[in-house]
């Protein structure tokens, strides 16, 4: 892994050793190094490809700097469309009390997988929506190039913006049938906008669908341990090939660079930027009243962090302190019944 003339590059099979050469075996010397040139070896070495990004602005890679605001937020915000996602009438929002506690199930460590998949549609749909006039579009995602069904694609297939329904819907078939967590849908958003970063393209009616194809794949396959096959994926897109995911993939990987690290911070502004664009549209998230069971739960998991810490809280107080330099250490517990 340290050569950098070998990195990635796949190992040779092994041949079987004959017993009876072992007299013949010569002494090891030393050869000189090779440069990069005169192997032919043009891969790029993990060392090389660290500080990647540290010469693009930050507000324009919000995928890998999680100071940076997210590219879906800011388009959603210059929008002046908002979607009411609740039944019609008055609206009711249920407010905690000192009796009654309220608490959605969805945490950033366990996002809730209905309304991660919802959140995660609408910010694609203000992708395409506010796009670029005359963005950059490439022929591995172009859905007449490359369909994903056998029914013939219409005339007008790249004038029309799809609605947030239909992404939601395709969006849900996949993972669904693939058995997919709601991190996922999070981490397939971080790498559709790090495509579009990286590529310096835009997403529209004519690639929506194999864009988000392509990201779900990487994101899976990433994230969860048990990956799902690209052979899997053509069991739910019968229409398409298994060549053609393998190549939607590679290509993929390709254009971005093969960064597919999320650090965590990146995750959780992804996460909390997507509660924000639920706020925002009226997508509120299920609540419900904190029961005794969960509350004794939370209890106990202070609990276990209160001893974790306590060590450290002794070593933190001071006998004697100066004035010049006074420390003060407070821990309020929290108690909950």
């Amino acid at each position: 892994m340290g050569n950098s003339t070998s990195c990635c590059v796949a190992s040779s099979p092994k041949h079987r050793r004959n017993n009876n050469n072992h007299s013949r075996l010569e002494s090891y010397r030393a050869e000189p190094e090779l440069s990069r040139e005169d192997t032919g070896c043009n891969l790029q070495h993990i060392s090389d490809r660290e500080n990647i990004d540290d010469d693009l602005p930050m507000e324009y890679n919000p995928s890998d700097h999680p100071r940076a605001s997210t590219i879906f937020l800011g388009k959603s915000q210059t929008d002046g469309e908002l979607f009411d996602h609740n039944h019609p009438g008055p609206v009711r929002r249920k407010y905690s009390s000192c009796s009654t506690i309220f608490l959605d199930d969805c945490t950033v460590s366990q996002p809730n997988l209905k309304y991660t998949i919802k959140c995660v549609s609408l910010a694609i749909y203000y992708h395409i929506k506010n796009r670029e006039v005359d963005g950059r579009m490439l022929d591995i995602f172009d859905e007449k190039q490359h369909p994903l069904s056998k029914s013939a694609v219409p005339p007008d297939y790249d004038k029309h913006d799809p609605e947030q329904k239909q992404i939601y819907r395709f969006v849900r078939t996949l993972f669904s049938a693939a058995q997919l967590t709601a991190e996922c849908a999070i981490v397939t958003l971080v790498y559709l906008e790090r495509l579009l970063t990286y590529a310096e393209m835009d997403i529209c009616p004519a690639n929506w669908k194999r864009i988000i194809l392509g990201a779900i794949l990487l994101a899976s396959k990433v994230w969860d341990d048990q990956a799902v096959w690209n052979v899997d994926y053509c069991q739910i897109l019968k229409d398409m090939t298994v060549e053609d995911m393998n190549e939607l993939e590679r290509q993929f990987w390709e254009l971005l660079q093969f960064n597919i690290n999320v650090p965590s911070s990146v995750y959780a502004k992804y996460y909390f930027d997507l509660r924000s664009l639920a706020e925002a549209n009226n997508l509120s998230f299920p609540l419900e009243p904190l029961s005794r069971d969960k509350a004794q739960k939370l209890e106990a998991i202070s609990r276990l962090c209160d001893d974790k810490y306590k060590d450290m809280r002794i070593l933190s107080k001071k006998r004697s302190a100066s004035a010049d330099n006074l420390t003060v250490v407070r821990w309020c517990p929290a108690i909950i019944s």
